[in-house]
């Protein structure tokens, strides 16, 4: 009787999977179950969840939705990295946005893609990170080229980033008006609140409009609103 020569089981790449949708997690394990170098260990709705369930579990890839209920995944990402240092992270977003890409990076992400991404583009990418690369788009990149790309993003980036670790692709002045335009403020109204000209403001409205690749000033609010950069029942800041 003729026997087999032994062959060693393939290692298992360990995916977690962090997001409060359950039918969106539901999704990836289903696209990630059906490749047998890959195992989906645990799941989690939220960033304080998270945080506890990858001490337990040693995920080595972690699929982490950027907008959770009570911890932003960006700070979800900047929480992990000191203590797992190996732990790759794909921000998952509703919203894909070149500047997001920046700061998911500088919060310790591997990649950051959208929702929408296939199950084939996906498998690759779990592959990809898990072997130590970041993936900036489609372009796998190594530690050096990483940070090469991201000093060449940050020389020519605007905005800020909130304490909640929302990107903002505005100046702090521009987002002061872009609060009392979510408030249906005129211009005039604007700049009598800030102790500027109406023309200012005007010229800030441009360059809003301009920023976020909208055409009128309702868009630039729906914007805003939709993204979490304002809140209608928030205070605004009077600063000038």
């Amino acid at each position: 009787m003729n026997s087999q020569p032994h062959r060693p089981e393939r290692k298992k790449i360990r995916v977690m999977i962090v997001d409060d949708h359950p039918l969106f997690r539901s999704g990836l394990e289903q696209a990630l179950r059906l490749e047998d170098d890959i195992e989906v260990i645990g799941f989690s709705d939220s960033g304080s969840m998270a945080l506890r369930l990858v001490d337990q579990l040693q995920p080595e890839v972690l699929l982490l939705d950027v907008n959770l209920p009570d911890t932003n995944g960006l700070q979800v990402c900047r929480l992990l990295k000191p203590s797992h240092p190996d732990l790759a992270i794909i921000i998952l977003t509703a919203h894909h946005d070149k500047e997001q890409v920046l700061h998911a990076l500088r919060s310790g992400a591997a990649a950051y893609c959208s929702k929408d991404i296939s199950q084939e583009r996906l498998v690759k990418l779990v592959r990809t990170v898990a072997q130590g690369y970041f993936v900036v788009g489609t372009t796998p990149m190594n530690n050096r080229q990483v940070e090469a790309w991201l000093n060449e993003q940050i020389m020519h980036s605007s905005g800020y980033l909130t304490e909640e670790g929302h990107f903002i692709p505005l100046s702090q002045r521009e987002m002061q008006i872009l609060e009392y335009v979510t408030r249906g403020m005129l211009n005039k109204e604007i700049g009598n609140r800030l102790g500027i000209s109406q023309q200012t403001v005007k010229n800030h409205m441009t360059s809003i409009l301009k920023k976020l690749n909208v055409k009128d000033r309702t868009q630039a609010a729906v914007i805003a609103i939709r993204r979490g950069w304002v809140r209608i029942d928030q205070e605004i800041n009077r600063e000038v």
